[in-house]
């Protein structure tokens, strides 16, 4: 293991003010979304918007790095450039999403355990002989009755340090992403209780996984109000919440914060990431920035449509997301960004 590389791209990955894109969804989720909006179900049509996506011009000035799943990395564009390779070439790190996705947690009705490890050091050997520099690992974290409980938190705490432990004996940064869901109707005090409990358990298993803090990208959710929460909290008070809850829960030597957009539109994904980085100035010790997936690609997906003839129309705005946050990282995203 070669720590003080794996420590130069953690920094590399969150500098300049850009951001990580992720789009690493599995073949189930990204066929969804496909289904809503009449896009044929295909590997072709997967091999094409992924296509749509990483040759979006400019890209690299606004995005470090790139997230793909197994499928992605292991595919080409038609004048036969592996997308892995195109997305190097262009100046950006190439990443993978390495767990095995949520399954049911035995004895915990409700409540998720992310499986992956099996064979996780083998499949980081590999990709990273195929130019991979970082990695993802998602734990699903439900706000409910009785829920989170703490079994379901420390279960899943104690295998996102296992996969960082890993990344990093393989020379890849890993991307640990303790997410508690948006959905339900709890308020932004509950989120913040139950975020705050989460990533205490996430640090202390980190620590005793022996995994190095400056050699890691921690990908959290926002302490925001759920979906259905009557009282929405506002703007910066999502910001405040966020912020302070990260000062009790984060040490210092993490060099990076990025994000998860889950499940927001894309103008408020941006405006609470404005809001943050205009909030911290210099009174915090990590970059933050984003790694969104939906919040960046939505809008692009829906003007694309599977139709070659709306290609660039959708790389235009796919752009502009990218370009949005990154001034959000700027401190300077305004509604003018919206009306360009």
């Amino acid at each position: 293991m070669n720590i003080e590389n794996v420590t130069r791209t953690a920094k590399k990955m969150v500098a300049d003010h850009k951001g990580i894109l992720a789009i690493d969804e599995s073949i189930a989720s990204c066929n969804k979304r496909f289904a809503k909006i009449g896009i044929s179900q295909t590997e072709d049509c997967r091999r094409s918007y992924r296509d749509l996506i990483i040759t979006t011009p400019n890209l690299s000035n606004y995005i470090s790095g790139v997230i793909l799943c197994d499928e992605t990395i292991r595919q080409y564009r038609k004048d036969g450039t592996a997308f892995a390779k195109y997305i190097i070439d262009s100046g950006m790190l190439l990443g993978i999403k390495v767990d095995g996705g949520e399954k049911d947690l035995a004895g915990h009705s409700g409540e998720m355990i992310t499986e992956g490890i099996d064979g996780l050091r083998e499949r980081l050997a590999t990709y990273a002989q195929m130019g991979v520099r970082f990695a993802k690992w998602r734990a699903e974290i439900i706000i409910g009755d009785h829920m989170p409980s703490k079994g379901c938190i420390d279960a899943n705490a104690h295998s996102l340090a296992r996969y960082a432990a890993l990344c990093q004996e393989a020379g890849i940064v890993p991307i640990v992403e303790p997410e508690v869901i948006m959905d339900g109707d709890h308020s932004i005090e509950t989120c913040n209780n139950v975020t705050t409990a989460v990533l205490h358990a996430v640090f202390n298993q980190l620590y005793r996984q022996r995994v190095v803090l400056e050699g890691i990208i921690l990908k959290p959710n926002m302490v925001i109000s759920g979906l259905q929460c009557p009282h929405q909290a506002s703007i910066n008070e999502v910001a405040d919440a966020t912020i302070n809850c990260l000062l009790h829960t984060v040490p210092a030597a993490v060099p990076g914060i990025a994000f998860l957009s889950g499940g927001q539109t894309a103008r408020l994904a941006s405006e609470h990431l404005n809001a943050m980085n205009k909030w911290t100035k210099s009174t915090i010790p990590w970059a933050l920035t984003f790694s969104y997936a939906r919040a960046i690609q939505q809008p692009a997906l829906e003007i694309w449509q599977g139709k070659d003839l709306n290609i660039e129309e959708a790389q235009a705005e796919l752009l502009h997301r990218a370009k949005c946050n990154y001034a959000a990282n700027c401190r300077e995203y305004t509604d003018l960004y919206e009306k360009a």
